[in-house]
C-alpha cells in the first residue's frame, strides 16, 4: 500500500479538472476549476459502490475489484465521500460518493508507471482494467471495441491534465500526468431537453 496515497492524490486529482461539454485537452499551466461532479446538483449512477462492484465483477472475473475502503476526508468540504480499491501496487480503483445516499458520482482507474521489468505487464493490466470500467457502462462493446475506444480516448488527453468527452449520458475522463500516473474515470451527465 505504499503506493495508495500517490495514487489516490492522482485519481482524485480529477476534483479539480475545467467544466466544459467536450472539453478540448488543457495545458499543464492552465488553471482548472472545480470538476462537474463536485458541483451542486452534478447528477449520481443510480447505484452504491457495492451494488457496482458486485454487478462490475460478475462481468469482469479476470479483473475483479476488492472491496473499497473509505478515504479520511475530514479536510474536504466537497460533502463526498471518497474510498478506494487496491488492484495491485501500481494500479488503484476510486470513487467519490453522494453523502447520505453513497451513489456514485465518480468511478476511476489509476496506473502508476514504474520502471522496471514488469512495467510494460502493469500497463496492460491497467488498460484491461479500464477497458473493463469502460465496457461496463456501455456493455454492447465487444472487448475489441471497448480497447479501441479506450485507446481514442487515451490517446485524445495524451499529455493533458484533464480532457474530457461526453457520450449520451456518460462523461469520460482522461488525466494524463505522464510518468506520475494515469487516470482514466466516467461520470454520469444530466441530460437536457432540447428545447423547440
Amino acid at each position: 500500500m505504499n503506493n495508495l496515497p500517490v495514487a489516490l492524490l492522482l485519481g482524485l486529482s480529477l476534483t479539480f479538472p475545467a467544466w466544459a461539454d467536450d472539453a478540448a485537452a488543457l495545458d499543464r499551466s492552465d488553471h482548472l476549476p472545480a470538476a462537474p461532479y463536485l458541483l451542486a446538483g452534478a447528477p449520481t449512477f443510480d447505484m452504491t459502490v457495492a451494488q457496482f462492484r458486485e454487478k462490475y465483477n460478475a462481468a469482469n472475473p479476470n479483473a475483479l475489484l476488492q472491496e473499497y475502503r473509505a478515504i479520511d476526508s475530514r479536510g474536504d468540504k466537497s460533502n463526498l465521500t471518497r474510498a478506494a480499491s487496491k488492484i495491485s501496487e501500481t494500479l488503484y480503483a476510486s470513487t467519490a460518493l453522494e453523502q447520505g445516499t453513497g451513489k456514485i458520482k465518480t468511478l476511476q482507474i489509476t496506473w502508476l508507471p514504474v520502471p522496471g521489468p514488469d512495467m510494460k505487464a502493469a500497463q496492460a493490466r491497467a488498460m484491461d482494467y479500464m477497458t473493463a470500467l469502460l465496457r461496463f457502462f456501455i456493455p454492447g462493446l465487444s472487448p475489441e471495441e471497448g480497447r479501441k475506444k479506450l485507446d481514442s480516448l487515451l490517446s485524445a488527453g495524451k499529455g493533458a491534465r484533464y480532457f474530457a468527452r461526453t457520450e449520451g449520458a456518460l462523461r469520460f475522463v482522461v488525466a494524463d500526468n505522464g510518468d506520475k500516473g494515469l487516470t482514466f474515470a466516467v461520470e454520469p451527465i444530466k441530460l437536457a431537453l432540447a428545447t423547440p
